[in-house]
């Protein structure tokens, strides 16, 4: 598969009005956005592998921690590392914030306007 040299991967869940936002800004930013909506898209643990090291973040640090899905199923437990990736690959929808990568950067979009540092 060819990609475009300034094709911005955008991964997000459609149901987070956060998200809705950032994906506007996404279009702002580069002509092509491919757009991966990490509730019905499943990515592999190399998937996110690769994501987490571009971020240069753990699988925990992408998880939002008040979701009553967290307190439920995650919190008060010992888990590896390979057992966060899981967690990851299971529960997408934990994921805090839309994931911005173009080129060799990425960002964890907390805020609308961090998807800007790509450029």
């Amino acid at each position: 598969m060819k990609m475009h040299p300034n094709e911005l991967f955008f991964y997000y869940n459609p149901t987070h009005n956060v998200d809705k936002q950032v994906r506007a800004y996404a279009h702002a930013v580069a002509k092509h956005v491919n757009e991966i909506n990490i509730d019905k898209e499943r990515i592999t643990s190399t998937g996110w592998r690769s994501i987490l090291t571009k971020l240069n973040l753990r699988p925990k640090d992408l998880l939002n921690r008040a979701h009553p899905d967290y307190q439920s199923q995650i919190a008060g437990k010992s888990w590896d590392d390979e057992s966060w990736l899981q967690i990851l690959i299971k529960y997408p929808h934990l994921i805090k914030a839309p994931i911005a990568i173009m080129k060799d950067k990425a960002v964890l979009c907390t805020s609308p306007n961090q998807i800007l540092r790509l450029h």
